[in-house]
């Protein structure tokens, strides 16, 4: 009479285990880093209502706004428990001019406190805007803003 084999031995256990624990670790930290890149992209929307008033401003106008006040960038919160604390409007030139989002600490891991921008350049078209990391680790920046 043959007994019949049940349940996993002590080495498939262990095996099993193993593999488990290796893909743990290569998930988590990519997970990690996904969620960081995932709340950074509400800071590029944030700055899209920004960009839209710059520019508007720039087409009418044909120079970029003096201050804050004249490019319609709202400088408080933008949202409670938002990962943008705020927002800036800064003058370079009359034909260049930057919008930065400033950052919290909200599990952004090396991104918190720092701000990330747009840098606007006035053409005859309007305004060409790009991304301009600052201090923000480039591995979370939005993939059209990293090199």
């Amino acid at each position: 009479m043959k007994k019949v084999q049940q349940g996993f031995t002590l080495i498939e256990l262990m095996i099993v285990v193993a593999i488990i624990g290796i893909l743990a670790a290569i998930a988590i930290p990519a997970y990690q880093d996904y969620t960081v890149r995932a709340k950074l992209s509400e800071a590029v929307g944030a700055l899209a209502a920004a960009k839209t008033s710059v520019s508007e401003y720039y087409i009418s106008v044909g120079e970029m706004p003096q201050n804050q006040g004249e490019s319609g960038v709202s400088s408080g919160q933008v949202a409670d428990g938002s990962v943008v604390t705020g927002l800036t409007y800064t003058r370079v030139n009359t034909g260049e001019s930057t919008v930065a989002a400033t950052l919290a600490a909200a599990n952004l891991q090396g991104a918190s406190g720092t701000s990330f921008l747009m840098r606007g350049q006035g053409t005859g078209n309007g305004v060409q805007w790009d991304c301009e990391a600052n201090s923000t680790p480039e591995k979370y920046l939005p993939a059209n803003c990293r090199n």
